[in-house]
């Protein structure tokens, strides 16, 4: 019984600083979305495909999380556009203080968007806000189709999936529509894009639907 106690502080706390962060964020009018996923689905490539694209036209941050390394930082940080790296030492998600922190650093940026690269993982991550207007759960294809079946509690608080790898489709006998439809099952509400980073296709269809929440 504790241990729920502990945890519900824990809980109630993290959700008193994301809601000061919204507050804030929404006040320099920057739209700002938590990407979410398993290891390994691209999400990076993704946000630099993304990035590439809003670049010509929008102003861009970028908060990178990851156990170790600042290698996906460094990446972002190619692309010209501000980055500040989080990195949790082996805590398996992002909590709303550390982005706090982290935001200091691009307090001086004025962004449109402000992209938040969650560390890899399905599970914490569903629980803790981190003062976003949405959270994005990116699953390759490459994870199975019965991913959102096995992880409920995520898609259930995301607002877009993004599939991703759809180049592999043909070589990995995998069905996009048992995607969709199990993603749909657990949240009929989400926003589903397909896209491969790799060739482009679909890119263009998730940065259009970027431009129009900011319009």
């Amino acid at each position: 019984m504790a241990v729920l106690k502990i945890e519900r502080k824990v809980l109630e706390k993290n959700d008193e600083i994301a809601d000061e962060i919204r507050k804030e964020l929404k006040s320099r009018k920057t739209f700002t979305l938590n990407l979410v996923s398993s290891p390994g689905s691209g999400k990076t490539t993704l946000l630099e495909q993304t990035i590439s694209r809003l670049k010509p036209t929008h102003s861009i941050s970028v908060i990178e999380g990851d156990v170790q390394t600042d290698i996906d930082a460094q990446r972002i940080d190619k692309l010209g556009v501000p980055v500040s790296q989080i990195v949790t030492n082996g805590s398996c998600h992002l909590e709303a203080d550390m982005v706090r922190d982290a935001f200091e650093q691009l307090r001086h940026v004025s962004s449109q968007f402000l992209f938040i690269e969650n560390v890899g993982n399905l599970v914490c991550t569903a629980d803790f806000d981190l003062g976003e207007d949405l959270k994005v759960a990116v699953l390759s294809v490459t994870e199975g189709e019965e991913k959102p079946l096995k992880y409920p509690a995520m898609f259930r608080v995301a607002g877009v999936l993004i599939i991703t790898k759809t180049d592999l489709v043909p070589y990995l006998g995998v069905s996009l529509e048992t995607f969709r439809k199990n993603a749909l099952t657990i949240n009929p509400d989400l926003v589903v894009f397909e896209v491969s980073s790799k060739t482009g296709e679909g890119v263009d269809a998730w940065v259009s639907w970027l431009k129009q929440q900011v319009r």
